[in-house]
């Protein structure tokens, strides 16, 4: 990934990611972030990336490896794709919002 390309990654994660580590880091200890998402090794892919995404957004933007990089990218399709399938009604309490939270997006910010 060239650095362009690095740069238009960056400043599309940090557009998706609208929570703090640290709030990210409360919100993975709940259970309703234990609760959605698929679960093949007692860890949900969606909390797996969260606990990335709080690594990520705690590391220097010089110090952020590929794999990092890639891994933001996979976070902004992420978030853009189920961002798209908004729900009808109140997601307060929605697995669609829990989920879009363990990715490092809370839709409650965007209203």
């Amino acid at each position: 990934m060239d650095d362009d390309k690095k740069d238009e990654v960056y400043s599309d994660f940090y557009d998706a990611v609208n929570m703090q580590p640290k709030e990210l880091e409360e919100w993975l200890d709940t259970e309703e972030s234990k609760s959605v998402g698929d679960n093949d090794d007692g860890e949900s892919t969606g909390h797996r990336s969260g606990r990335r995404i709080v690594e990520i957004k705690r590391t220097d933007k010089d110090d952020l490896t590929d794999s990092q990089y890639e891994h933001m990218q996979k976070v902004v399709g992420y978030v853009n794709r189920h961002t798209a399938q908004r729900p009808d009604g109140d997601i307060e309490n929605s697995d669609w919002r829990y989920s879009l939270m363990n990715w490092g997006h809370d839709p409650m910010k965007d209203d």
